[in-house]
């Protein structure tokens, strides 16, 4: 019988592969023209606004990926 948290576990302990891998991995970094005209065009009042914003997208997009490769690795070859 399953545990009615498992997959809230699962997905907790995905996320926390994603966040050890954003801390390894850095975030892009972006040249100060590229930087400038994103905040222009975002309405942000800084650069550390700029760079948080890419921050957690950075997080997401990692926690997205590591959580669909480990499904399909979970899924072909350790599911019972």
């Amino acid at each position: 019988m399953k545990h009615p948290l498992e997959t809230l576990v699962t997905l907790a302990g995905i996320l926390l592969m994603a966040f050890i891998s954003v801390l390894l991995l850095p975030a892009p970094s972006l040249g100060i023209q590229l930087a400038q005209s994103l905040m222009q065009r975002f309405h942000l009042l800084d650069l550390n606004q700029l760079y948080t914003l890419l921050y957690c997208l950075w997080f997401l997009v990692l926690g997205t990926i590591e959580f669909f490769i480990l499904r399909f690795i979970w899924r072909r070859w350790l599911a019972v």
